[in-house]
């Protein structure tokens, strides 16, 4: 196990820091010396009593794969907030919903994480577990048909990591959608 210096600790957690201090702020209502004094208080000693881990490798951000990630999922939220619109108003119960797993390829937890909260924030999905050491997200998904659409739910999963790597992914993490078997390739 190796030592961190401080100054690169401490580096880390600056912008963690201002975030805890302004949210104390926002919460007191006003600003003060008193206040803000206060707030680094509780957030050094928040950090120091709840340290968290780093995490490893970062993202690297590419501006026109990211574009293409935020134009389907901004489709994604409003095809899917009106199909959950009309089965709350329709005259009919929803009939069959359906859980299902899905094998990412993944292998980073910032990614695997990424990729459960866009799915959590599509209506009509809800991420119910996800697997760090087998790489599996299992969903509950409000309306399906048939196994077909079963089968399109969970290529629309893999669709969305896709873009997510692409997006955020080191260069070895693109290489391993790539190299994916066959089988796991995106239609």
């Amino acid at each position: 196990m190796t030592v961190e210096p401080a100054a690169t600790r401490l580096r880390h957690q600056v912008p963690l820091i201002v975030w805890l201090v302004l949210v104390w702020m926002l919460l007191w209502g006003t600003w003060s010396w008193a206040n803000l004094l206060s707030g680094l208080l509780v957030a050094l000693a928040v950090l120091t009593l709840l340290p968290l881990p780093h995490v490893v490798g970062g993202a690297r951000v590419r501006p026109v794969p990211l574009l293409a990630f935020l134009g389907h999922f901004v489709v994604d939220l409003f095809v899917s907030g009106a199909q959950v619109a009309w089965q709350t108003v329709r005259p009919r119960p929803v009939t069959r919903s359906a859980i299902v797993r899905v094998q990412l390829r993944a292998d980073s937890d910032l990614l695997l994480t990424m990729v459960a909260e866009a799915l959590s924030l599509v209506p009509g999905s809800l991420v119910l577990d996800l697997d760090r050491e087998e790489k599996l997200i299992t969903l509950h998904l409000l309306q399906v048909r048939d196994l077909a659409a079963v089968a399109e739910e969970k290529a629309s999963v893999l669709r969305t990591e896709d873009r997510l790597v692409r997006a955020f992914g080191s260069p070895a993490d693109v290489a391993r959608l790539s190299a994916a078997p066959a089988a796991e390739r995106l239609p």
